[in-house]
């Protein structure tokens, strides 16, 4: 079974670049040294009024393996402590699915 983890927020267009650099350094540094971790994707979609959304989306082997990354309630998002520098919202649960059918599963780090 793969589960995946999606969760989003908004932030400003104009810190796109800066936002990007800031995730990979927390929450991806942190996805890939976690055990049961398969990957993660972060999504831009401008939204045409300034503001970006964005959305993560994280591929993981058990819920074991999600609460070692998040802690409890597994369903509660993870923030750092520069997060409020860069988000409009900070949504408090996070959403998690099986997936049930596809063609590729994400790969393991190597």
């Amino acid at each position: 079974m793969t589960i995946l983890r999606r969760w989003t927020s908004r932030i400003r267009t104009a810190d796109r670049a800066a936002y990007t650099a800031y995730i990979a350094q927390t929450g991806g540094t942190d996805y890939w040294s976690t055990p049961g971790n398969l990957g993660y994707q972060t999504l831009m979609r401008d939204l045409g009024d300034g503001t970006t959304e964005v959305t993560t989306l994280s591929w993981w082997l058990t819920l074991d393996a999600i609460r070692a990354f998040a802690g409890e309630p597994v369903d509660q998002a993870r923030y750092y402590p520069e997060d409020d520098r860069y988000l409009l919202d900070k949504p408090e649960n996070v959403e998690h699915h099986v997936i049930a059918a596809g063609d590729r599963a994400p790969r393991a780090p190597k």
